[in-house]
């Protein structure tokens, strides 16, 4: 059991029947039973990079807008993406390697290049349809701005009958949540590339800003391949256990649509890591576990259902896992993550999945 530092973000040790914490920082904290802080559940693990970079950004969080609702996209962004979004379908994909960092991904830029193909071969988009940012040349970079800036792209001029896809490969992280909308007490983040700059993209902010807007006949896919990422878009429902399970916020604060449809699929639940791995490749190309199962599971499977493609997921994860050398798994790390399948209503998931 731990509290958070409300001056410094740190996270400390809750000892039992104390009065009185002090924090590294200086600050001494009550803990009656009228102002101590609400206790925080930790789960899974991180490498040493992750973690660090995880407790840095806590620490900073209270000068971050990620934990505000969501912000303000001003006129200003629409300059970057000039040409307007064509009605029907359409997709922006985000793919971040922050090749300059110690948390560089090796797999995200293939990542995009595969759901882009599925796109295009699979569901029929056209090229001009999917605005795509990586930082490969050619593309725009994945930075707060301009993912905010797409996303406004994406949302623009909607018409019933439109189908839009929103696809992430990037790093995921969570922060304490104080505005009670959370069952689990945090948000979920995606990281930009500018992330250590200018902040995270927080659950509230997606919600407000992809999930609020979307009209009667308009459906939103939602992909996310990043850890923590469960209930990345806030929707009010979560398939578990063959059921819909109800992940409405404690608020009473509204995270549906405004008479569309939001169905995202995500890396994994949101204590968990999403893997950057090659154990899916007999050549060793790095990928995301997530988006690699998604994609190959459609491609080989051309009617497969929700349900399908979620269970489809969960097997291949499987039986990677199984396959592991039993003398060096020391060495193969087991992909420890299950794909999370949420929705803004309760829908039958065993009709055929489309895009």
């Amino acid at each position: 059991m731990s509290m958070i530092c409300q001056k410094c973000r740190h996270q400390l040790p809750l000892p039992p029947h104390s009065q009185l914490s002090r924090c590294q920082c200086g600050n001494l904290i009550p803990l009656g039973d009228s102002e101590r802080p609400l206790p925080v559940r930790e789960h899974g693990r991180f490498g040493s990079k992750m973690r660090r970079f995880r407790d840095k950004f806590r620490r900073n969080s209270s000068r971050q807008n990620s934990l505000s609702s969501s912000p303000s996209v001003s006129p200003r962004f629409s300059l970057i993406f000039a040409k307007p979004p064509p009605s029907g379908k359409r997709a922006l994909l985000c793919g971040v390697t922050y090749k300059k960092e110690k948390f560089r991904l090796k797999g995200t830029l293939h990542d995009v290049h595969s759901m882009k193909d599925l796109l295009l071969r699979k569901f029929n988009f056209s090229d001009d349809s999917i605005l795509i940012l990586t930082e490969e040349e050619g593309h725009k970079p994945p930075t707060k701005r301009n993912i905010l800036a797409a996303f406004k792209w994406l949302m623009a001029d909607l018409k019933s009958g439109d189908s839009l896809v929103f696809y992430f490969s990037g790093h995921g992280l969570r922060q304490p949540d104080f505005a009670d909308d959370e069952l689990d007490g945090f948000d979920e983040t995606i990281c930009p590339l500018d992330f250590r700059t200018e902040g995270m993209i927080s659950d509230n902010s997606i919600n407000d800003i992809l999930v609020k807007p979307l009209i009667t006949g308009v459906t939103l896919h939602a992909i996310v391949d990043a850890c923590h990422s469960g209930t990345v878009l806030d929707l009010p429902w979560v398939y578990k256990e063959n059921k819909w399970d109800d992940n409405r916020p404690p608020s009473g604060t509204n995270k549906g649509t405004s008479g569309g449809r939001a169905i995202g699929f995500s890396a994994c639940k949101d204590h968990q890591l999403a893997a950057d791995t090659s154990a899916f490749s007999a050549e060793k190309i790095m990928t995301g576990a997530m988006t690699y199962t998604f994609t190959n599971a459609l491609w080989e499977n051309p009617d497969i259902t929700y349900k399908g493609l979620l269970d489809c997921m969960h097997r291949a994860i499987e039986k990677v896992n199984k396959a592991r050398c039993p003398l060096l798994k020391v060495l193969q790390r087991k992909i420890d993550q299950e794909p999370v399948l949420s929705s803004s209503e309760k829908f039958n998931i065993n009709m055929k999945f489309e895009l």
